[in-house]
């Protein structure tokens, strides 16, 4: 169903952005992996509104609660249940897009499919329904952490036109917390900084590009053709709020190569098959070669903005709205652990689908 996603690690989420909560259900957790909401809460913070002058202002502690699925702080291997309530709904701020639909936004695609809508802050088409996402894939992460030895990283590599230099290779989680922008290029951010504030003050926004790797995942995970692992990353990135486009490896740069250029060169390393280079981005066949995968991400400006535009009411007439409520004015700081969420979700799922499959034990 439409709010599922993953095989054997598979997940749904639930709630709206104003309603009492938002949560997940993770079925296909394996057992006995030590589990509390401590492990969860990080994550979540990294994602919680309120968090920086550069976000939505909106007030929520994001205190996640595990209702099923552990006992005496392990997993059990039945499904996962967690919630996180609502604090700081606003309803009231919306009034005014209950008769009429924001331009770019979900408002009228919702109605157009449904005939009626959750016009309190977008419903269900607002990112508060990640927090479900974030919290599963904090349990991912622990699981390819510890079981398989794969970390998984994001941070913000571009907003509008400043871009910032990277090398992946080299990146790590403090480099990336380092600032409130979550770009690890010191100089890059205070710029990045400085243009997302003009946007908030201007009443405007901006979108830029969030980079992601894992590192350490084996050769041998993904599958051919419709489950290709690159085809399964796109379609998590570009399930998130905001997204307009994902590639991996070289992606659109690659076209400027031939294919002697592009192709990355086999060598034995420490008896390993190693690539001298990795414009493949980890992933060829749709199935990982043992390189450290890495990808990137678009996002577009967020929709709702405090200025007045033209759009069209439920009745189907022209009209004029003016954006109200409290908005991010660039959703990449906190699109970064979203990112990191929906990579450990698909990786946990190919991880097991790979185990289940081949690693047949000898008798």
């Amino acid at each position: 169903m439409a709010n599922s996603f993953g095989t054997l690690f598979r997940i749904t989420t639930w709630g709206e952005s104003h309603g009492g909560g938002v949560g997940v259900v993770l079925d296909g957790c394996p057992p006995l992996l030590h589990l509390s909401e401590a492990d969860i809460q990080p994550d979540l913070d990294r994602r919680r509104p309120g968090q920086s002058r550069i976000v939505t202002p909106r007030k929520e502690s994001d205190t996640v609660s595990i209702l099923s699925g552990t006992f005496a702080g392990k997993t059990l291997g039945t499904p996962i249940s967690m919630m996180v309530r609502n604090e700081d709904a606003r309803p009231e701020a919306y009034s005014e897009m209950a008769e009429k639909f924001r331009p770019s936004h979900a408002d009228y695609t919702y109605f157009a499919k449904y005939g009626f809508r959750n016009w309190q802050g977008g419903g269900r088409s607002s990112a508060r329904e990640t927090i479900g996402r974030v919290a599963a894939g904090a349990v991912a992460k622990k699981l390819l952490r510890e079981r398989f030895g794969v970390e998984i990283l994001a941070w913000v590599q571009q907003v509008q036109g400043i871009k910032a230099r990277i090398d992946h290779t080299k990146v790590c989680f403090s480099d990336v917390e380092s600032n409130i922008v979550r770009c690890p290029d010191a100089s890059a951010a205070r710029r990045m900084i400085r243009l997302i504030e003009s946007m908030r003050k201007a009443g405007d926004s901006v979108g830029g590009i969030v980079e992601g790797i894992a590192r350490g995942v084996p050769p041998g995970w993904g599958a051919p053709v419709f489950d290709r692992l690159e085809a399964d990353l796109a379609k998590g990135m570009l399930s998130l709020p905001a997204s307009k486009g994902f590639e991996i490896g070289s992606g659109f740069d690659g076209i400027a190569l031939t294919g002697r250029e592009h192709n990355d060169a086999f060598r034995m390393r420490a008896g390993k098959v190693r690539t001298v280079t990795n414009r493949s981005g980890g992933v060829q066949g749709g199935i990982s070669n043992g390189e450290t995968i890495y990808f990137r991400v678009a996002f577009k400006p967020v929709a709702t903005v405090m200025h007045e535009q033209d759009t069209v009411d439920v009745r189907l007439r022209n009209t004029r709205l003016r954006g109200r409520g409290r908005h991010d004015p660039c959703v990449l700081p906190r699109a970064v652990p979203m990112v990191e969420a929906m990579t450990a979700l698909v990786l946990a799922d190919h991880a097991l689908r790979q185990r289940a499959q081949n690693e047949w034990p000898e008798r």
